[in-house]
Order: structure tokens, then C-alpha cells, then sequence
């Protein structure tokens, strides 16, 4: 069974940082694109990051709001997603979730290509 549990989520200050892990178990992990997004209360859920498979170039994606705070990295032997948050701001506030697609190459950005999900973790950034 597949199973991706996120952690490292809290409360932290506005310019602070903050890390983000997901452990999955039950996939082979290479094969998976590997994203992060979240949803703000009143908002729709929204892509934050994806990291593609290694065939795919292995590049990374963010969202214009993200880029240059925010980095998303994966371990293949560990079997993990980590989102490095720095420079917080309080609109980053929001539950984060985990997320894994095998072989995605476009899409990388809509929910609903994604199979598997993380239960999320919650981010607090105060002002």
C-alpha cells in the first residue's frame, strides 16, 4: 500500500525558515513525480513545487510565488520529498500537502493528476 505522511510543519515568524519532509513507502519512489502544494483557508488549493523523475531531465518547478524562498528537493534512497522554506511570509500560511504521480511530464501543476496524497501538515507564519 502507498502511504506518504508529511512533518515539520509550525509556527514560525515572518522572515523565518522552516523544513518540510515527506516519507512514502509502498511505491517505487524513482519513478514518481513528486510535488508540494497547499490550500489557505478560504482558498483553493494551489501548486507550491514539483521535482521531475531523472528520464525527464530531473528538473524542478515552483510557483511565481515561491521562486527564490523556496526549495523542493527529493532522496531516492530514503525514499523522501523536502520543501525548504526560507524568507516566510505570512500569505505562505496554509496546510501543505504531499503529493506523487508516476511519470507526469506535464500537469505538473493541477491536484487532479496526482494519485497520491499526504494527510498535510500545517504552516503558521506570523507577522
Amino acid at each position: 500500500q502507498v502511504q506518504l505522511v508529511e512533518s515539520g510543519g509550525g509556527l514560525v515568524q515572518a522572515g523565518g525558515s522552516l523544513r518540510l519532509s515527506c516519507a512514502t513507502s509502498g511505491l517505487t519512489f524513482s519513478r514518481y513525480t513528486v510535488g508540494w502544494f497547499r490550500q489557505a483557508p478560504g482558498k483553493e488549493r494551489e501548486f507550491v513545487a514539483a521535482a521531475h523523475i531523472s528520464w525527464l531531465g530531473g528538473s524542478k518547478d515552483y510557483a511565481d510565488s515561491v521562486k527564490g524562498r523556496f526549495t523542493i528537493s527529493r532522496d531516492n534512497a530514503k525514499n523522501t520529498i523536502d520543501l525548504q522554506m526560507n524568507n516566510l511570509k505570512p500569505e505562505d500560511t496554509a496546510v501543505y500537502y504531499c503529493a506523487a504521480e508516476v511519470y507526469l511530464s506535464g500537469g505538473y501543476d493541477r491536484q487532479e493528476n496526482y494519485r497520491y496524497w499526504g494527510q498535510g501538515t500545517q504552516v503558521t507564519v506570523s507577522s
